[in-house]
């Protein structure tokens, strides 16, 4: 199976590939889901070869592997996750990273999130519930997101090793509002991670230590919490349907289109490394 490969197997591969048949660029990416299938539609596959490699460490390490040798146009995108927030600078001018959180949450700030409120949600029961709290659908699945944000962070920085993969949104969140119970939420990670050693009152001081009104909720918030908020919204307080994390996360795919990536930092910066590093290329000329 492709996650049991290392980063000398991944890198040995795309030096294999590279040769008469194939003498154009690389682009590592972190998986084979979202990644894989989203950037792979954005490519020009003639020109470029999209290589999965089961982690951003992985991907990174690929990279670096292949810089070593002075493999000539290689490339990885990875998420930013906290990297913009710690203040960290890339390791290399070939690596490069979202303009959010992750790539689902680059894909959330699109129109792709309308697209999606328009074919699973209520267009009544939206409207009433902006009205009714005064904000956008984003702007509230940003505040609800935010707490757990930083609690992936925090447990990121002080080595907590918490546990988020499963948990049960409905058990710390508003079915009227989307507002997020800050100490439900805490136990329910407690739980699931078996950290009952640690006390919701000093998780709850370290996320009100690290909160900063100058962080970007984008760069906070993960975007599979903020689909899973997403999912649970629409069975009341957005619509009237049960519509699941997965299916929510590939009709999002489905809906980004490319004039969307268009606009991103991300892909200002890939058109820049193309003309660096001239004959490679990723995307086809139309969109330059």
């Amino acid at each position: 199976m492709r996650e049991l490969l290392t980063a000398d197997d991944i890198a040995s591969e795309i030096r294999l590939t590279r040769g008469p048949s194939f003498s154009g660029a690389f682009l590592i990416v972190e998986g084979e889901t979202s990644d894989l299938r989203v950037y792979g539609r954005l490519i020009d596959r003639e020109l470029c070869r999209i290589i999965p490699s089961h982690g951003k460490e992985n991907a990174i390490h690929v990279l670096e592997i292949l810089e070593s040798e002075n493999f000539a146009g290689v490339l990885a995108i990875v998420d930013a996750d906290f990297w913009r927030l710690e203040g960290r600078e890339l390791p290399s001018s070939n690596l490069f990273i979202t303009d959010t959180h992750d790539l689902e949450t680059m894909i959330l700030k699109s129109p792709a999130l309308d697209k999606l409120l328009t074919e699973f949600g209520s267009a009544d029961k939206i409207e009433r519930f902006i009205e009714r709290l005064g904000k956008s659908i984003r702007d509230v699945l940003l505040d609800s997101g935010t707490p757990i944000g930083y609690l992936r962070w925090i447990s990121q920085k002080e080595g907590l090793s918490l546990r988020f993969e499963g948990i049960v949104f409905s058990r710390f969140l508003d079915d009227e509002a989307l507002n997020i119970d800050d100490s439900e939420m805490i136990t329910e990670v407690k739980n699931k991670s078996q950290r009952h050693d640690l006390r919701v009152e000093d998780l709850r001081n370290s996320i009100d230590e690290l909160a900063n009104t100058n962080h970007d909720p984008w760069d906070i918030c993960c975007g599979h919490d903020l689909v899973c908020i997403l999912s649970f919204g629409f069975r009341k307080a957005l619509g009237s349907k049960t519509v699941g994390p997965e299916l929510i996360e590939t009709s999002l795919r489905l809906a980004y289109e490319a004039t969307y990536f268009l606009v991103t930092q991300l892909y200002k910066s890939l058109r820049v490394w193309e003309k660096a590093n001239q004959p490679f290329r990723i995307f086809p000329n139309a969109q330059a």
